[in-house]
């Protein structure tokens, strides 16, 4: 029994004329398969999104998903908690304590980052002169930037003592009475905002002097021997070329600001009578400071922070795009 093989006809197609056509081009699309270069990159890639996907991600989706049920410590370790929509934002608005903590979260923030920028653009310009024990005077200055929070804030507290702080005794020696820092409603606030600039002064300080070493030195020079002076140079040349830098400085500076707990907490409390209560003293006082927690409007208090943050950060973004455009 014969066996018929069919074979494909290779004969070259021919159009009307009989000259023979040109081949057609195969029109499934080839997958390329990724390179050596590719993997590489994922490799890199894949920790970074594990950790921001561990330590921000989930931990925002948990703080939203408390704000939005209504747990109570049972139901915070069974997982059954009812959904209770926004009625913990309208527990947190409803809260007599929450003008006082907004207002004194908006002048806490304004207040330290004007002073922080100012003292550390005022010490980044003096270090850049380049004298002698420059470079030793500034890791000086690094050394409340360096110090843990706890140690800072408890010794600010020490020295700001009513009975036996060295402040107190220093304003004795001059003939002014005491001032009760931590414990009058009048000055807690402002006990806080002292500390917490003269930990932040060094951050800006390290940030602002590494910007200020990539303005060109010929700059000056060609503003000092058409007579400027030193505030006219500092006016017209370094101000606007330190804008990108001090836009960042003041961003991360907000973003810091707004979520300082440690250095209140350990100071004030958030006391007395509330009058240092910012939102995130309270956020930890309505989640952990009482014996029945209200998890609800404690992490509310919390995502409130966190839209501040985002919000800033936008506007951040969108100021950088109309610079890079014009």
């Amino acid at each position: 029994m014969n066996r018929t093989t069919h074979l494909p006809d290779r004969r070259p197609v021919r159009d009307r004329n009989g000259a023979a056509a040109p081949p057609r081009a195969s029109t499934a699309p080839r997958r390329r398969r990724p390179t050596s270069q590719q993997w590489a990159a994922w490799a890199f890639l894949t920790p970074v999104t594990l950790y921001l996907a561990l330590f921000y991600a989930y931990p925002l989706y948990r703080n939203l998903d408390l704000s939005l049920r209504n747990y109570t410590v049972r139901s915070f370790v069974q997982g059954n908690a009812p959904f209770t929509g926004l009625e913990n934002y309208q527990t947190v608005f409803d809260d007599p304590t929450f003008a006082p903590a907004l207002l004194h979260t908006v002048v806490f923030t304004a207040v330290c980052l004007v002073f922080q920028y100012a003292i550390g653009l005022a010490l980044a310009v003096f270090f850049n002169q380049h004298f002698r024990l420059s470079a030793t005077l500034r890791a000086l200055f690094l050394v409340p930037w360096l110090l843990p929070l706890i140690v800072s804030a408890s010794t600010w507290s020490w020295m700001l003592n009513s009975d036996s702080g060295i402040v107190n005794a220093a304003l004795h020696a001059v003939g002014i009475g005491p001032v009760n820092w931590l414990t009058s409603p009048s000055w807690s606030l402002a006990s806080v905002i002292i500390a917490n600039v003269w930990i932040g002064v060094p951050f800006n300080l390290v940030v602002l002097y590494s910007g200020l070493q990539s303005i060109p030195r010929s700059l000056y020079e060609a503003a000092a021997l058409d007579g400027a002076g030193a505030w006219q140079r500092f006016r017209h040349i370094t101000f606007p070329l330190l804008r990108p830098v001090s836009a960042i400085t003041l961003l991360l500076g907000l973003v810091y600001t707004l979520k300082v707990f440690d250095i209140i907490w350990i100071m004030t409390k958030g006391g007395p009578a509330d009058s240092s209560t910012t939102f995130a003293t309270w956020s930890y006082q309505l989640g952990f400071g009482n014996l029945l927690p209200a998890f609800g409007p404690g992490a509310a208090v919390g995502n409130l922070l966190v839209v501040a943050a985002l919000l800033f950060g936008l506007v951040y973004l969108r100021v950088q795009r109309k610079q890079a455009l014009s």
